[in-house]
């Protein structure tokens, strides 16, 4: 077991490291002020090869590693939340689904153009009635000679009105639930597609989450992505990975709160002396780095196992219920180390701390990675 990084991901994490602090961290916070999508960044990353750092090099990607793929995506979220779910979205789940499901014809259409952010993919699974419960499913696919004919709406589609690329999810079998469920492509400007609205958030506001609709919206049977009611099982092993990289993300907030509360306890003054100097503030930061530390090494073996084709579905759980719940409290930690300060808009941490929220909630909330952990745990017995 070797717990020290390769020379190739040692570069790969200085490198994007260092544009993030250059071209990420300066605009992030007008950014989320605005809320506008970052566009900017996105190019710089795209420049860099991590728009399609998933991506095979044959079609145009840079052919990471899952572990490289999770050091990358820590270090954009240090800069930005919102950066690092676009990158982690656009790469694990829309690329990431063509990539497993995809025919030939497929992959060779679409990876290429998002491997460069030439075009930006969206992922359509989640329904205002369906959340964590994907037997709830509404939105159908009916057959329509060769074509096919889906009906329904989506929420929470993260990049649906930038997107250009979409992957749907829809019942093809309702009567087998989640066992009847198939993956489409669509392609923006289908007259089908509608975008609803852009939903407002508490966090993540560059991040760009949308409702979607989709009215007689007809695609080609040459649309459907992977095998016939395939769809949930692709899903699956699509979030095994997934929820790697967004834990991932909840490291890189956790790290750059916990950085801030560090500058801040040896800046500020109180009694005479640096508040960092203070038990009290001390034992936090050991807190808080500890359990950061720990959370990384559940998220790298995770990775680790992946790349070596290894089912990861209780390890990919035990990294984003751990990680999501240690940035959490690196983030509450750091406003509470920077007293009022925190809470005003003066300091990053307050963004930090809604960004991360969504790392409790998204791709399976906290209650659905105890459910799997606790599943895991009971069959061992």
């Amino acid at each position: 077991m070797d717990f020290e990084l390769s020379e190739q991901h040692k570069i790969l994490r200085d490198s994007v490291r260092d544009v993030v602090q250059r071209e990420v961290v300066p605009r992030a916070a007008q950014w989320d002020k605005d809320e506008s999508f970052p566009w900017e960044g996105v190019k710089k990353l795209a420049e860099l090869g991590l728009m399609g750092m998933a991506t095979p090099e044959e079609y145009g990607g840079a052919g990471l590693d899952l572990l490289g793929i999770a050091i990358a995506v820590e270090e954009v979220a240090a800069g930005d939340g919102s950066l690092a779910l676009t990158v982690a979205s656009h790469n694990g789940l829309c690329s990431g689904h063509i990539l497993r499901a995809g025919t030939e014809a497929q992959k060779q259409k679409y990876l290429p153009d998002l491997a460069v952010a030439k075009k930006l993919g969206c992922w359509a699974l989640t329904e205002p009635g369906a959340g964590s419960d994907a037997s709830a499913m509404r939105t159908t696919a009916k057959k329509d000679g060769d074509n096919w004919v889906i009906n329904g709406s989506k929420t929470f589609a993260t990049q649906g009105s930038v997107g250009d690329v979409y992957v749907v999810l829809a019942l093809t079998t309702p009567e087998k639930k989640q066992r009847g469920i198939t993956a489409f492509i669509v392609d923006k400007g289908n007259p089908g597609l509608k975008v609803s609205r852009k939903i407002e958030k508490l966090g993540m506001h560059a991040s760009d989450t949308c409702e979607l609709a989709f009215v007689d919206c007809v695609v080609p049977d040459s649309a459907r992505l992977g095998e016939l009611d395939a769809g949930f099982s692709d899903t699956l092993r699509i979030l095994d990975r997934g929820r790697v990289t967004i834990a991932a993300l909840a490291i890189g907030l956790g790290r750059a709160a916990l950085l801030a509360a560090k500058k801040y306890a040896n800046e500020r003054q109180q009694f005479g002396k640096p508040i960092g100097e203070f038990q009290a503030i001390q034992w936090m930061l050991a807190d808080s780095a500890t359990e950061l530390d720990a959370a990384r090494l559940l998220v790298w073996r995770a990775a680790v196992m992946q790349d070596e084709g290894k089912r990861t579905t209780t390890e990919s759980s035990y990294g984003k219920l751990f990680a999501a719940q240690a940035a959490m409290k690196a983030c509450n930690i750091s406003i509470q180390i920077h007293g009022g300060y925190g809470y005003t808009r003066e300091f990053p941490v307050e963004r930090y701390f809604r960004d991360a929220k969504l790392c409790e909630i998204g791709e399976g909330t906290n209650e659905v990675q105890k459910m799997i952990i606790a599943r895991a745990v009971i069959g061992r017995e």
